[in-house]
């Protein structure tokens, strides 16, 4: 019997039980769904940037030159290249003497512009591929281009132009893919 004195029929108050029960079990799969699908969000734009970022590279003679985007707070740190094919390390290099170089436009195998390189002559023929790396100074961010030398030799470009992935850009194009300043931080910024 209940409060009012009337005896209830078996198996009647359970349903609003069982409807409490189904509405909490909804919600919280409902909520374990939203968790999954944030986290699966999360990992994809992490491991896959939306847009990748252009490295140019122009031979002049035996002068192999590389530009990176480099916003104004930053500079280049290192500068790490290897063959693209064994992955083999070829020349290494830290430290740039000159303003060109902090600011992104780099002589390869030019040892005598950065304060600190490890040895290694530029290989004649170059390799067929060219892996270079390139880390900001006082971060561990940098970026970096895997260039097919057969393209970068067969490119005409005129002075102040670097072949990319997307066909030529100048130094200022390939600066300009970073957006810096005071609203948007600049790619070694914490």
């Amino acid at each position: 019997m209940d409060e009012s004195g009337f005896r209830r029929r078996p198996g009647r108050g359970s349903v609003g039980r069982r409807l409490v029960l189904v509405v909490v079990g909804v919600l919280a799969g409902a909520g374990v769904a939203g968790a999954v699908g944030l986290w699966i969000y999360g990992v994809y734009t992490m491991s896959a940037p939306s847009q990748s970022v252009r490295v140019g590279m122009r031979v002049d003679g035996s002068r192999v030159v590389v530009k990176v985007p480099v916003c104004p707070a930053d500079a280049v740190g290192e500068v790490e290249v290897f063959d693209g094919e064994s992955e083999k390390s070829l020349w290494r290099a830290r430290d740039p003497k000159t303003s060109d170089g902090r600011r992104g436009k780099v002589t390869l195998w030019a040892d005598d512009e950065f304060h600190v390189s490890e040895a290694g002559r530029q290989p004649s023929p170059l390799p067929r591929a060219l892996d270079v790396l390139v880390t900001f100074a006082g971060s561990e961010d940098g970026t970096g281009g895997y260039f097919d030398m057969r393209r970068v030799l067969a490119a005409k470009l005129p002075d102040g132009q670097y072949w990319t992935d997307d066909g030529p850009m100048t130094g200022e194009a390939i600066d300009a893919q970073w957006k810096c300043g005071a609203s948007a931080p600049s790619p070694s910024a914490p």
